[in-house]
């Protein structure tokens, strides 16, 4: 029998009603609008094309409130950047050329605003014509006012839309050209493919900026497709692939890293995610006196997203990250030494302070249970430590007076031998633990304190792994087998600390993750890859050092955290697996030592 077309309701039952649940979840992927004649609208290839390749697409309004904005982000699994009038120079601090094209005043500054947000959450973005040079502008790049003086192809054609006029070659080592391997479309040429795809500018990037880098270029040089070089899933593409049968693959890239980005959003709904060591209180407004501590008042804001922290709310809050604990670290050099007991109490009042400041949106927590409770809250978590058992000036009161503070690890020491214990970086002074530091550890057992034995030499290790009746952790310390450092741990050491139960963290310090060179994210994974086939899945972790001198290429904040998730994902750990990379291990020993108090 033939269906009626206009019987809208039986189609609505035989379709979304006809099983459950009543569509599959797709990734919603979000497509900036054009405005013109008072109207917000977009060329049908856009929408077209995201639906073909798998995904909801949705329009999004050019409306320059951040309310909005940031409101809409929270539902998006990706995003484009669509094609349209030049940008107007002013927001480059540029006077307009004579030969500047037709800008579009409702368009500029909603999607320079829609651009950072979105790279600040990691959300997968395909900038397209216009909006290769959205990314540009908004991300530290450059765009050239107007290519006609240069040019020596037509980059503005006047063919329809669908016929390709010109040539691009793209680079063969780039993610564009894996997009396009294997297609139809594309000619491998030696070390370079070639694309067949049509044009419509005569603004272009001429300065990619640090972020990105150049993948694509027509014949006269003019750059046509750049992509990130910091771990990103963002490409732009000077070109219209909407309108191109060869279009589809670049879509279905987008689609596809818009899954995996809603995949790792989810997996961090539900697991607690823990970074054991951070430098931040070092910025915080601190005076012990008033000529004592010039290296370190920053006029800081963690409730603002300041551009001198590397863990803030704003980060935290992007990168969803759940926890951090935040040390009171003790340089044994500098005249604040000479107070290292006051210097660290005025540490904990001042986070403290700011935790009260925003206690809407995070609190302390001193147990693992206190962890999970603000989660269940909606609240980010610190936590304290102490870095350099010089802060207790000698006195197990002092001690015992930042347990009751809720310090929950101290690192015995630093760069440099102290009254517990010699360092990886000092004289040897005591062979390793001292009699003081015997007596520490004792103590910290009886109170409930993890012994952290990151910065200590390796005799003062092995000592503290003995002496110490609960396991012990390195809070932010790699592995020295891939990075011959004295502030690594050996294999063995890696073993001896496995068996005796504790963990260690992997740190993100370009230095201990390479000898020589930028350290990058895949140099994080593959000790972390090392450190799990040596000691096991149940004894690592990552404990950043942000703003401690942590931070490389791929995870350079607290904002860029979900990419660890996202690489854990990729190599097809279990999300049991992934809980417990992410401080399920820590968290283990840390209830196992408070305990057994």
């Amino acid at each position: 029998m033939a269906t009626n077309p206009f019987d809208w309701q039986s189609q609505l039952v035989a379709s979304a009603y006809a099983s459950f649940p009543e569509a599959p979840r797709k990734p919603v992927i979000g497509i900036t609008g054009n405005y013109g004649e008072l109207t917000c609208k977009l060329a049908e290839g856009y929408y077209k094309s995201v639906q073909r390749a798998g995904g909801v697409p949705v329009i999004i309004p050019p409306l320059s409130d951040t309310d909005s904005i940031i409101n809409t982000l929270e539902h998006l699994d990706g995003l484009i950047l669509s094609g349209g009038a030049d940008y107007d120079p002013h927001y480059a601090g540029e006077e307009p050329w004579p030969t500047l094209g037709t800008i579009n005043a409702e368009r500029d500054l909603p999607e320079l605003f829609i651009t950072q947000l979105a790279y600040n959450r990691q959300l997968p973005i395909l900038g397209i014509c216009r909006g290769i040079q959205t990314l540009a502008m908004a991300l530290g790049g450059h765009v050239r006012q107007d290519i006609s003086d240069i040019q020596q192809l037509n980059h503005s054609q006047e063919e329809e839309r669908s016929v390709a006029t010109h040539t691009v070659t793209i680079e063969k080592d780039s993610l564009l050209s894996k997009i396009y391997s294997g297609s139809q479309w594309s000619i491998v040429n030696g070390q370079s493919s070639i694309l067949n795809v049509n044009s419509f500018h005569h603004q272009a990037v001429d300065e990619t900026g640090p972020r990105f880098r150049a993948v694509a270029y027509s014949e006269d040089g003019i750059i046509e497709a750049m992509e990130s070089t910091e771990y990103k899933s963002i490409i732009g593409v000077q070109w219209h692939p909407e309108c191109l049968e060869s279009g589809l693959p670049i879509f279905q890239w987008l689609v596809g890293e818009a899954q995996q980005y809603r995949q790792t959003c989810d997996v961090h709904q539900r697991v607690l995610t823990l970074d054991t060591h951070c430098d931040t209180p070092m910025f915080f407004d601190l005076k012990v006196q008033s000529d004592r501590v010039d290296d370190f008042p920053q006029n800081v804001d963690f409730g603002s997203r300041d551009p001198k922290l590397l863990v803030d709310l704003h980060k935290m809050t992007e990168g969803h990250q759940d926890a951090t604990i935040m040390v009171a670290y003790l340089p044994q050099t500098m005249p604040l030494a000479e107070h290292p007991k006051q210097y660290t109490d005025l540490i904990f009042d001042k986070i403290e302070s700011i935790v009260a400041q925003h206690n809407q949106y995070i609190g302390i927590a001193r147990t693992p249970d206190d962890l999970w409770m603000n989660k269940h809250l909606g609240k980010k978590s610190i936590m304290l430590g102490i870095e350099n058992g010089h802060a207790l000036e000698g006195s197990l009161d002092n001690l015992r007076h930042f347990a009751e503070r809720g310090i929950v690890y101290m690192t015995l020491c630093h760069n440099g031998d102290n009254d517990i214990c010699d360092s990886a970086r000092g004289e040897h002074t005591h062979d390793g633990v001292s009699a003081f530091g015997r007596e520490v550890i004792s103590e910290m057992n009886r109170l409930g304190i993890m012994v952290d034995l990151s910065h200590a030499g390796e005799k003062s290790f092995y000592d503290a792994l003995e002496l110490s009746k609960t396991p012990i952790v390195c809070s932010h310390s790699s592995c020295r087998a891939l990075c011959d450092h004295p502030r690594n741990l050996t294999d063995d050491q890696m073993r001896a600390l496995a068996q005796k139960g504790g963990v260690m963290q992997v740190t993100l310090y370009h230095g201990f993750l390479v000898k020589d060179g930028e350290a990058t994210l895949e140099d994080a994974m593959r000790h972390l890859e090392h450190a799990i086939s040596v000691m096991g899945i149940d004894h690592v972790g990552l404990g950043t050092d942000f703003d401690g001198d942590g931070g490389i290429r791929g995870l350079a904040s607290s904002a860029e955290l979900l990419n660890y998730t996202r690489e854990l994902l990729k190599k097809k750990y279990s999300e049991a697996d992934i809980q417990k990379l992410w401080g399920g291990n820590f968290l283990r020993v840390m209830k196992e030592v408070q305990s057994a108090k």
